[in-house]
């Protein structure tokens, strides 16, 4: 098994239906009123064991959600009215802070990259401390960037990574190595950073050096020349081309459409503990979801998230991207692009299992986690797909539970495709590889 020190991860520079706030349906174009939301009416049976929670975010377009269902009321409306949505400076201060749990001065749950609660649950990434997660729904679908700094414009770096290989060689050749950026080893911006490199035939162990920045220095660092590439979520893309320093090279839809991206979890332990206002959480988390997804809050959404208490950046950097708008700062313009960030749309919202198998076995393809993992049985343990069904029913949104637990099988932009009920001939499919 892969062995990781933390340092090494630090960067080192029941309610009835939801009112007039919710109608009935999964469509993402169903009407929501962004008016105050009125008060749940809530059977003193159900009432939370406790009425507030501590959830960290990173300042991602991703983590609206939670914002939006604290600013607006949501989580009040279900009875936890002292919820905190406390800033985290990068995603290895989120480990630490679960890990620490709210007891201890941490947090109880998270906005947080898909992957991470598995690698806390099996302490990969806790110097082998195990504290079990739970993911109890997935926050969006796509709507992340690979972005590239300008002095790489005319290389006309797309989708095709292989572009890049003269300067790799250039580089290695005088005793260097050109650097791209990741947010966390083993999660989904650094498995979308090695997918798209391997793809093109680059290593990413060997042939490039990967660096770990927190998303809001993303910006910064590529100023000074700190990194060439970076894989980030918005608004952080948007706003390295409003500054004029890169260009996104691509969206991450365009290397997997849909595909899944941050989840809301939290510790077990709490969990296990508040039933009752584990579902409170996961009711409002939704509520607001559904809020976010919805285009004539678009320009709300932007506004509240750009706030200096939760971004403390432009709106203007946020809201066009969230609309589907994509200006990659190279000349092509696309807009309403299908790959635009979702939170409840095309079951953005659900926890599909298919998809944290596909996860963990990333993560065991680059040697985050050993290969004899039982993955089945850890998705199993940490998905709570149990939860988000219960949730979407006690909303009134029993129609958007999905049939299968598993999308399916899956295709990349390079023609792989995985299918969850057969890991390993993924596995055997790729060329590059840890294992």
């Amino acid at each position: 098994m892969a062995s990781f020190s933390r340092r090494k991860f630090l960067f080192t520079a029941g309610a009835t239906a939801a009112g007039t706030f919710l109608v009935h349906g999964c469509s993402g174009n169903n009407t929501t009123s962004s008016e105050p939301v009125p008060a749940a009416s809530i059977d003193p049976a159900d009432a939370p064991e406790v009425t507030g929670a501590r959830l960290g975010f990173i300042a991602l377009t991703d983590s609206a959600p939670l914002i939006v269902a604290k600013e607006k009321g949501i989580f009040a409306k279900y009875g936890m009215p002292d919820v905190e949505v406390t800033k985290q400076a990068s995603w290895g201060t989120t480990r630490d802070n679960l890990v620490l749990g709210s007891g201890g001065g941490g947090i109880d749950g998270a906005h947080i990259l898909t992957p991470m609660p598995y690698l806390i649950s099996q302490g990969a990434v806790t110097d082998g401390n195990k504290v079990p997660m739970y993911i109890l729904a997935r926050l969006n679908v796509d709507g992340q960037a690979i972005s590239v700094a300008n002095t790489y414009k005319d290389l006309d770096v797309q989708l095709d990574s292989s572009l890049l290989r003269a300067k790799i060689d250039e580089a290695k050749a005088a005793g260097n190595q050109l650097k791209f950026a990741v947010t966390f080893p083993g999660g989904t911006h650094d498995l979308w950073m090695r997918y798209w490199l391997a793809a093109g035939g680059i290593n990413p162990d060997t042939d490039v050096s990967t660096l770990v920045v927190p998303p809001p220095q993303m910006v910064a660092n590529m100023k000074t020349g700190t990194m060439d590439a970076f894989c980030v979520g918005e608004p952080w893309n948007a706003q390295l081309i409003n500054q004029d320093v890169g260009y996104s090279a691509l969206t991450t839809g365009q290397l997997w459409n849909n595909h899944p991206e941050k989840a809301f979890s939290m510790r077990a332990d709490w969990v296990d503990q508040n039933p009752k206002a584990t579902m409170a959480l996961l009711k409002a988390v939704l509520e607001a979801q559904i809020w976010c997804d919805q285009a004539e809050n678009k320009e709300e959404m932007a506004d509240i998230v750009s706030k200096r208490a939760w971004f403390n950046v432009p709106a203007k950097d946020i809201v066009e991207r969230s609309k589907g708008n994509f200006d990659f700062g190279d000349g092509r313009v696309e807009d309403n692009s299908q790959h635009v960030m979702k939170f409840w749309m095309d079951d953005a919202s659900y926890p599909f299992k298919s998809h944290d198998l596909w996860f963990l076995t990333e993560n065991i393809r680059w040697g985050y986690l050993p290969a004899d993992t039982d993955t089945r049985a850890l998705v199993d343990q940490v998905n709570r797909e149990d939860l988000w069904q219960e949730a979407a029913r006690a909303i009134g949104q029993e129609a958007a539970i999905p049939a299968s637990t598993s999308r399916g099988v899956e295709t990349f932009f390079d023609g792989i495709t995985f299918d969850p009920e057969n890991p390993q001939a993924y596995l055997d499919s790729l060329a590059i590889k840890k294992i």
